[in-house]
């Protein structure tokens, strides 16, 4: 009887011991937690830089900038008539 409980208790204590192996350290949870970090910082660098690249190259944008280069020529040019 004694050697069935010494092999459960010895059974048990590797059991519990290969779970705390499995455990991750801090480091490795930090590791892991800066990789998902960077892949998400990854990720939405490079949609905003789409999103900014679609905007700027949107009709409504070109438009505006067409708008206020025009708007500009014209008081640069009453300026100039004006100081002359």
């Amino acid at each position: 009887m004694k050697l069935y409980l010494a092999a459960a208790v010895l059974m048990l204590v590797l059991a519990v011991h290969t779970e705390a192996q499995d455990e991750p350290t801090l480091e490795q949870r930090f590791a892991t937690f800066q990789t998902q970090v960077k892949a998400i910082t990854d990720d939405l660098t490079e949609k905003t830089k789409d999103t900014f690249q679609k905007l700027d190259q949107s009709e409504f944008a070109t438009k505006t900038k067409s708008w206020l280069n025009e708007q500009f020529e014209k008081v640069k040019q009453k300026l100039s008539e004006s100081f002359n």
